[in-house]
């Protein structure tokens, strides 16, 4: 029945994307998830996503139907989660939350850079709160593996980090399929500073406890990642490994956007502040992904994430070590049919 809507199958994305373009890239963002809703809720969801083919992988002691998930900050709440899972993903990670809700920086904070096929964010964990989330967990019916990415207040001093992530902790280990620590935003001020050794080691130290207490409490063990920055030198992947490996973390999330402008020296928006993901920060976050990979020797599973326009890309994340990888402005650039292209290039290895 699908072979009767022919090319419009796949240029639904591209009719759409010269509109989306036209409007602010947040205002964009969010109508897309509200298009994205509706289609899902008329049962048309399949007019814009074909079904990725099966590619059964097990990482972290779960089963991943396919490698190619949805990295975390496109659905921030779990709102739109049953739609988004109809896109054929293997693994959707939603966040980051935080304990309380809050609003994030001031606007305008996204800005698409559309011949780098770049964007570049500011928007500052701008969440409803770790309650609202669990609110849209109850209500979804999407039963696939989810990763649910926890993070800080912007107005809790590092020195009680450690606390706002127990608590997210707490209060998302039951619906978790996983969970995610992000310290690697560069959108939260002093945030990048829990990367350092001894910040480090203290945060995953007090977090590995309470994972393994929750697991006996609940009769279940759920893995706890880390998301990590691109903007690390060599002596820096070292130190970070070692306190991972130390603290036997379950995986590790490579890597976060950048703050680094050299891809982009010239454009005008370029001196935007904020996170820069897309095209610009393959080559930086697949560096990262490869010597952390080397550093880790195989003895704990990495994700790559950061740049993936094509399924070469995301090929080229997984010879440089990583068992799962994951996608968003790459969606923004390519549309749902960037999901399948990378599961059948990760198949065809």
């Amino acid at each position: 029945m699908l072979a009767r809507f022919g090319p419009s199958f796949f240029s639904m994305y591209a009719l759409a994307k010269p509109l989306l373009f036209a409007l602010d890239a947040e205002a964009a963002h969010n109508l897309s998830l509200l298009a994205l809703d509706w289609l899902y809720a008329c049962g048309l969801a399949k007019l814009i996503a074909r079904p990725s083919p099966p590619k059964p992988v097990r990482v972290f002691g779960l089963e991943f139907p396919n490698p190619v998930g949805l990295a975390a900050g496109l659905d921030k709440n779990a709102a739109h989660l049953d739609a988004l899972g109809a896109l054929g993903f293997g693994f959707i990670e939603v966040g980051t939350v935080t304990p309380k809700a809050q609003a994030g920086n001031p606007k305008p904070r996204m800005f698409r850079l559309a011949d780098a096929q770049a964007i570049i964010n500011r928007l500052g964990f701008n969440n409803l709160g770790v309650d609202a989330l669990l609110k849209n967990l109850e209500r979804s019916r999407y039963s696939g593996v989810l990763g649910i990415n926890i993070g800080k207040n912007k107005d809790t001093p590092n020195e009680q980090a450690a606390d706002d992530y127990l608590w997210c902790m707490d209060r998302v280990y039951e619906r978790a399929s996983y969970i995610t620590v992000n310290i690697s935003s560069p959108n939260t001020q002093g945030l990048r500073e829990l990367q350092q050794r001894d910040q480090l080691h203290r945060l995953l130290g007090s977090l590995r406890e309470r994972q393994e207490s929750l697991a006996a409490l609940r009769g279940m063990r759920k893995p706890m990642l880390l998301k990590i920055a691109p903007d690390l030198d060599d002596a820096q992947i070292d130190v970070m490994a070692e306190v991972l490996k130390a603290n036997a973390i379950d995986g590790v999330i490579c890597s976060n956007t950048t703050v680094a402008r050299t891809a982009v020296a010239g454009h005008p928006m370029a001196a935007e502040t904020g996170g820069l993901s897309g095209r610009p920060l393959m080559a930086a976050s697949t560096e990262v992904l490869r010597t952390m990979a080397r550093r880790l020797r195989n003895e704990i599973p990495l994700i790559g994430v950061g740049g993936i326009l094509s399924g070469s890309d995301a090929l080229a994340k997984v010879e440089a070590g990583a068992s799962l990888v994951q996608l968003y402005s790459g969606l923004v650039y390519r549309g749902p049919a960037l999901v399948r292209e990378c599961v059948e290039a990760i198949g065809a290895r």
